[in-house]
């Protein structure tokens, strides 16, 4: 859902739709009849296990963020590896072969930091088209020189470029990684029937509406930290190709 890419908005809709179940739940308690201690008794136990079903829920679900968060993080390091290092490798071709691929993995590498930096939907299917190109031009120019001279030497750069198009899929499937959307409507199932029993549990009917405010706030906060996490290109919290941008700086034509 293109909602999930929106971690602001996320958190707005859950700051609504949470305050209007505890308001529910408040408008609910005052069709009945006043509890005793004993109903008011178990209704707090339920209450409680309720919340902490919602606080483990939670977890488990920022846990995955997290978990999906480090993955890209490490993919992209290890995209800045194999490139690094099959920059070096070709330089077991020929001169005229090495420098041509060179060339094309500098072209390569700056389509992949696009790639991290990219947000807007048309420009990225641009740079994953030309990522697409260039990775067939690249493995065009070892293919050549492999079939000419299959020597051990030359299998070395043939083994690196298959590095350098495998962690580029890896990192694709990372970012596709995403928390499903069952898990967010089971989340958000919990959450709204904890609050309509927070407003139900209410000790005064008149309890004012900005003392329902302050749960739903806080689980719409947690609701934004993870949709912010688990969007790859969406809210703050993004993967900065800082390997990628070091080794092109280092690899610029000196």
């Amino acid at each position: 859902m293109k909602i999930m890419n929106l971690p602001i908005l996320v958190f707005l809709l859950s700051v609504l739709v949470l305050w209007l179940a505890a308001r529910i739940g408040s408008q609910l308690r005052l069709k009945r009849r006043p509890m005793d201690d004993d109903e008011r008794e178990d209704l707090g136990v339920i209450v409680a296990a309720a919340l902490t079903l919602l606080g483990l829920i939670i977890g488990f679900t920022f846990s995955m963020a997290i978990t999906r968060y480090d993955q890209r993080k490490n993919y992209e390091e290890e995209e800045a590896n194999a490139i690094g290092t099959e920059y070096l490798r070709v330089r077991l071709l020929p001169p005229a072969d090495a420098a041509k691929t060179q060339a094309l993995l500098r072209a390569y590498l700056d389509q992949r930091i696009l790639f991290y930096n990219t947000i807007y939907p048309s420009r990225l299917r641009q740079v994953n088209a030309d990522t697409s190109k260039l990775q067939n031009d690249l493995w065009n120019a070892v293919q050549g020189p492999a079939e000419a001279s299959p020597t051990p030497v030359v299998a070395l750069a043939i083994s690196g470029m298959n590095d350098v198009l495998n962690t580029q899929g890896y990192t694709q499937a990372a970012w596709w990684n995403r928390i499903p959307i069952a898990a967010w409507g089971l989340m958000v199932a919990i959450a709204i029937c904890c609050n309509i029993l927070i407003g139900y549990s209410s000790h005064r009917v008149e309890t004012r509406a900005s003392r329902h405010f302050v749960l739903p706030l806080i689980v719409a906060i947690s609701f934004l930290l993870i949709a912010d996490i688990d969007s790859p290109r969406g809210g703050i919290i993004r993967i900065h190709p800082q390997n990628l941008t070091s080794l092109a700086r280092s690899l610029s034509p000196q």
